[in-house]
């Protein structure tokens, strides 16, 4: 089993910033991808960032220009910066990826989420 816990979620004014943080820990053989993703009650869960094991990183429109992630392996750690927040960005933010659990096992994991509030 694989665990994700998210920190970092909170109350901000428009215009300003938070950073996520999600951890991972379990055994895992490897990473094949890892990102933030939200929802809300009224939206279907969102991909927000995703980063591949390679590297490659795709962004949101929405996330595009504001938000930034970023990966430590040595920490196990996947980090989301996000700047010029806007009220529609208020939504839960889940860790999620797909993990490779043995050579020819892969299995989709998910955190329980931090809230992430943007006040006009």
């Amino acid at each position: 089993q694989v665990q994700l816990v998210e920190s970092g979620g909170g109350l901000v004014q428009a215009g300003g910033s938070l950073r996520l943080s999600c951890v991972m820990s379990g055994r895992m053989f490897s990473v094949n991808h890892i990102g933030w993703y939200r929802q809300t009650p009224e939206k279907q869960r969102e991909l927000v960032a995703r980063i591949t094991s390679d590297g490659i990183i795709d962004y949101a429109d929405f996330a595009k220009g504001r938000f930034t992630i970023s990966r430590d392996d040595a920490a196990n750690a996947v980090y989301l910066q996000m700047d010029k927040l806007e009220p529609r960005d208020t939504a839960v933010y889940l860790c999620g990826g797909l993990f490779r659990l043995a050579v020819t096992n892969t299995r989709t994991f998910w955190g329980r989420g931090t809230q992430v509030t943007v006040s006009s």
